[in-house]
């Protein structure tokens, strides 16, 4: 696999049959992306990215080259990954937009954290592949009354 993950094949096959295909498409992609992350592959994960890719969290802006150094590293791992609400997918011709409301457990530099946050992927097609180009995250409000 390569480097750049713009002509690897991480996301399922296309199904031309409908345009309402493509939402379901996309919440596999993010799926089986979540997955490459708890799986700790940086290689996996550069599949679903661009090479433009970057994060953006209450810490700031973290490129792709530096987030996958830090899975390769092992500085960064996820040992969970679930989404907590059913993913809001949207659909702007080549550009499409999946939040949700995700549950985490990670470890960075050898301390753990458990996150609930909202996250939005910005994605694009090129090449007939949906790559992420953005994810942005935002922590969840705490459940009222805690």
């Amino acid at each position: 696999m390569g480097e750049s993950g713009e002509d690897e094949t991480a996301e399922p096959p296309p199904d031309r049959g409908t345009p309402e295909a493509e939402p379901a498409r996309l919440a596999a992609i993010v799926d089986a992306w979540a997955a490459a992350i708890v799986a700790n592959d940086a290689e996996r994960i550069a599949g679903f990215m661009a090479d433009e890719w970057v994060i953006v969290s209450e810490s700031g802006i973290t490129d792709r080259q530096a987030f996958l150094g830090y899975v390769r590293s092992g500085d960064l791992t996820h040992a969970a990954m679930e989404a907590v609400t059913p993913p809001r997918v949207r659909v702007y011709g080549d550009t499409a937009t999946v939040t949700a409301r995700i549950t985490s457990t990670a470890h960075y530099g050898g301390r753990r954290f458990d996150a609930d946050e909202w996250t939005t992927d910005v994605l694009v097609r090129r090449n007939e592949h949906w790559r992420c180009v953005l994810s942005h995250i935002t922590p969840a409000a705490p459940p009222a009354g805690s």
